[in-house]
């Protein structure tokens, strides 16, 4: 087992060191020129779409933008935005988070275009529901079934049931050290959680996130901002050494500059998750007149997990200064450190709560994408899984996602973990590949909604019509062989 283990990380080195890091950049800054900078010159009209979408009502299946926007930010703001970036920072320095800040820029651009085209794709299921995402668009635009299927296996186990694992053993593990309650019974009440609401369906999952999302951000962000304005007179100096170190490491940075860079961009990477595929299954279920508007919305959010989310644990860190390049303390316990130091003997408690709320929106938003990706195969009858198991496979995945909670909370999950980072390596690589390919009609869609704005429309409405092909667009009023 440890040689396995020893070969998956030899991977994951070489692949996410150099060919998906060049890769995603590369992309982003292609997307961000051909975009001509909608994360940018369109910043003003994500805000305005998010809070007018918020609160909005919704019938039957139906889901609202900001609903789709707070299942995916339920996936991707999670426990990583706590540790990942206390553990880039005693890694690669203060400089780290410059770099955390840029390939979130670059990555808006991505995301734009990877949930535009989830928009444009997406399959009506039915009373105003909607699914799709990097699978659907393979398969549907691009005809690629095997790719397709592929992705489709990859996501749901990697999202909906290995990094589920993860995040429970998060859960009973901070639940225990704050509280000293028992992993057995955490991980009961955790399951317990699990099932009610994701055997609920999509709907009560969209209402579940949009409760829990603003709520589990407000507190963290809050928690962030009392530590600045305690320390606001240390700001300035805390900015002039975050830029100064990300082109001037200090000496106790291991590798210099390019430690301090391949730091900061994989922890931008792995949190903000622009290109890795999984986020356009959330944005393909959210209704609309136009694909750019969930483009728009889903864009925001990298900067909301990037720019707000693991800003507010950079800062946290570095105001406090409890922090040491290259020592032992790092992860969850430097930044319960450092909220201790503030909030005194109340940080251990007040960590937990955070942690079990950004863990659990991770539950419940990796397992909605894995659900997304079963549906693909129900009432296959292709051989790629037996009919009998595409009929009842989302019963049977969300009964394995309850087992995987139990299984989570008492499991070392460091090969688990590495074995996911590969998988992921590989969603990312087949997301590009289609993106790459169909990214000139996100482009097209892009235009033809600012020049509606251009002209005075409040609320653009897209015409399938503006696609030169429209072979795979179901949910826009037009069959697939017009």
């Amino acid at each position: 087992m440890e040689a396995l283990h020893g070969v998956i990380n030899d991977i994951n080195s070489i692949l996410w060191t150099y060919i998906i890091i060049i890769a995603l950049i590369g992309s982003g800054v292609v997307y961000t020129f051909k975009t001509k900078f909608v994360q940018l010159r369109l910043l003003g009209e994500m805000v305005k779409l998010i809070f007018s979408s918020a609160g909005q009502k919704t019938g039957g299946k139906e889901i609202s933008g900001f609903q789709a926007f707070c299942v995916s930010t339920a996936s991707r703001v999670g426990v990583g935005n706590i540790a990942g970036v206390a553990i880039a920072i005693v890694t690669g320095g203060p400089g780290a988070v410059f770099y955390m800040w840029l390939i979130a820029f670059i990555g808006c651009a991505t995301g734009f275009v990877e949930s535009t085209l989830a928009q444009i794709y997406k399959l009506p299921k039915g009373d105003g529901a909607f699914h799709g995402g990097p699978a659907y668009y393979m398969k549907n635009a691009l005809h690629m079934t095997g790719l397709a299927k592929l992705f489709a296996i990859l996501i749901s186990v990697t999202f909906g049931l290995i990094y589920v694992s993860v995040q429970a053993n998060t859960i009973v593990g901070a639940v225990e050290t704050a509280f000293g309650i028992d992993h057995a019974i955490t991980a009961v009440a955790v399951a317990a959680l699990t099932a009610v609401v994701i055997f609920g369906g999509a709907t009560r999952i969209a209402k579940f996130t949009e409760m829990l999302v603003p709520s589990m951000a407000g507190i963290y962000l809050l928690s962030a901002l009392i530590i600045v304005v305690m320390n606001f007179d240390k700001v300035p100096a805390m900015f002039a050494l975050i830029i100064h170190d990300a082109f001037s490491p200090q000496a106790a940075v291991g590798g210099g500059l390019g430690a301090v860079f391949m730091t900061g961009v994989r922890r931008g990477l792995f949190s903000n998750e622009a290109g890795e595929g999984s986020v356009p299954n959330a944005a393909a279920t959210a209704s609309g007149k136009h694909p750019v508007r969930q483009g728009l919305i889903q864009s925001f959010g990298v900067y909301v997990d990037t720019w707000l989310v693991c800003s507010a644990t950079a800062f946290s860190v570095l105001l406090t200064g409890e922090y040491s390049i290259g020592g032992e303390l790092t992860g969850v316990s430097l930044v319960q450190h450092s909220l201790a130091s503030v909030y005194g003997t109340y940080a251990p408690a007040v960590l937990a709560v955070i942690v079990f709320l950004f863990a659990f929106s991770s539950i419940v938003g990796n397992y909605y994408y894995g659900e997304i990706n079963i549906a693909f195969f129900e009432g296959d009858e292709s051989g790629a899984l037996p009919s009998v198991v595409a009929r009842h496979a989302m019963n049977i995945f969300r009964v394995g996602v309850v087992a995987m909670v139990l299984f989570g909370s008492f499991a070392q999950l460091g090969l688990v973990w590495d074995s996911a980072d590969l998988f992921m390596g590989f969603l990312c690589l087949t997301n590009l590949y289609a993106i790459a390919r169909l990214g000139k009609y996100a482009f097209i869609a892009l235009d033809d909604y600012v020049a509606q704005k251009n002209r005075g429309v409040d609320e653009p409405i897209f015409d399938p019509k503006i696609i030169p092909t429209r072979e795979g667009i179901h949910a826009w009023g037009v069959d697939d062989k017009r």
